[in-house]
């Protein structure tokens, strides 16, 4: 596979999320060996970057990645985020040094693993001066717990801010054909600075592969059930946009979900998304789009897409969102 530079990190250019093997998309079929497979074979097939968080689950993630991580460490770029869950008894988003110190020691217990590669702030604290989270851990890099500072979800004087600390080696939010935010001057920035972009959701929580025909599809306990996007007024909509993405890959000789990262690959070399999977199969489609190759006529259709009906997150995830400017 080819590779991709986060900041001076290297990472083949398509990662894996792992937080749908233990967490949101319904656990009437969560299958721990399965995805235990799964993480095995992406990183036969050359996958670098593993990606989960304290917050799925909560811990089970991080506990399922270790254990598939077992004798297969230094294969892998390890990351996982921290500050959904407080560890000081505050409620809601805990950024804080004191949070950050016991947060990180439980992800490395749960990892198995002395030190995290890429350590990411899951979500911005309005509690907490930004200045004084980096600052944190920039120590825990100085005593080799972790070796990359990430942010996820963050705007442009956020990302300012950081980086004027310690530099910000990639910044995690969604982008994909269905949700083109980043493109509204984080990215410009980010290459600005020198930081990379790890794209999470790169197949719209699978709309993009247009496997899912109906909201009755998924289980009574997924997540997607909440989401604006898989609402009944927005459903059809979304499914007439994602049919037009298979015209495109039935152009290409590929799948939906392949053209869907493709597009994504074709933004630029400091892109890498992350599609999780918890099934040997859909990895490996995932992973063949490396080597799928759109036209530029193919790429402006794409770009032209009517943007899908709803918001990307529920209201009060959106609210967790920080894109001040």
């Amino acid at each position: 596979m080819q590779h991709a530079k986060l900041g001076d990190l290297d990472v083949a250019r398509i990662g894996l999320g792992t937080m749908g093997m233990s967490f949101a998309y319904g656990s009437t079929d969560r299958d721990d060996d399965e995805s235990i497979r799964t993480i095995h074979r992406a990183i036969d097939l050359g996958v670098t970057l593993i990606d989960t968080a304290e917050v799925y689950g909560p811990y089970v993630n991080e506990e399922l990645v270790g254990r598939a991580l077992a004798g297969r460490r230094d294969k892998v770029v390890l990351a996982t985020k921290f500050g959904m869950i407080s560890h000081t008894g505050r409620d809601g988003l805990d950024s804080s040094p004191a949070s950050i110190r016991t947060a990180v020691e439980g992800s490395l217990s749960r990892l198995g693993t002395d030190h995290i590669d890429l350590y990411y702030q899951h979500r911005l604290d309005p509690g907490t001066p930004i200045e004084d989270t980096i600052g944190t851990l920039a120590e825990l890099i100085t005593e080799g717990k972790i070796g990359h500072i990430g942010l996820s979800e963050v705007g442009v004087a956020a990302i300012r801010r950081a980086h004027a600390v310690h530099p910000i080696t990639a910044l995690q939010s969604e982008y994909s054909l269905f949700t083109r935010d980043p493109e509204d001057g984080i990215l410009q920035t980010l290459r600005e600075l020198g930081i990379g972009f790890v794209a999470y959701s790169p197949l719209g929580r699978g709309f993009l592969t247009g496997q899912i025909r109906s909201i009755a599809e998924l289980a009574d306990d997924d997540t997607r059930r909440d989401n604006p996007r898989f609402s009944a007024e927005n459903f059809e909509r979304n499914l007439a946009l994602a049919d037009q993405v298979r015209t495109i890959a039935e152009q290409a000789g590929a799948t939906p979900g392949q053209v869907a990262l493709a597009w994504l690959l074709a933004q630029g070399s400091d892109i890498v998304p992350i599609p999780g999977t918890k099934r040997v199969a859909r990895l490996e489609e995932n992973v063949a789009a490396d080597a799928v190759h759109l036209t530029a006529e193919q790429l402006a259709t794409l770009d032209r897409l009517t943007p899908p009906a709803g918001a990307h997150h529920t209201e009060a995830q959106m609210q967790m969102i920080d894109r001040t400017r």
